[in-house]
This record gives structure tokens, sequence and C-alpha cells, in this order.
């Protein structure tokens, strides 16, 4: 388990994922930027793969 200052980060990294994932779909489903969105959805997903990497 993560302690200190470690955990708080993970916990930042989280919420930015859940974020950019929010607003990167929000983007694809008005038609606004698609392009922008996907690439908001792929950053999300790599910081939630980075964040499952850490916490192993």
């Amino acid at each position: 388990m993560t302690e200190g200052p470690g955990a708080a980060i993970l916990s930042i990294a989280m919420i930015a994922a859940f974020l950019l994932a929010a607003g990167g779909m929000w983007l694809v489903v008005k038609h606004t930027e698609v392009k922008k969105g996907l690439l908001m959805v792929t950053a999300a997903a790599v910081l939630l793969a980075n964040v499952l990497i850490w916490t192993i």
C-alpha cells in the first residue's frame, strides 16, 4: 500500500483520468472536437494504466 505523498499523487492521477475521460466523451458525443475528444480518452486510459502499474 502506498503511503505519504505517493497516495496523494495516485489520487490526483485518478481524478485527472476521470475528468479527462468525461471531458473527452463529452466532446465526442457533442461532435464538436472528435479527434481531441478521442485523444483525451486515450490519455485517460494511459494515465489509468500508469496508476495500475504504480500500485502493483
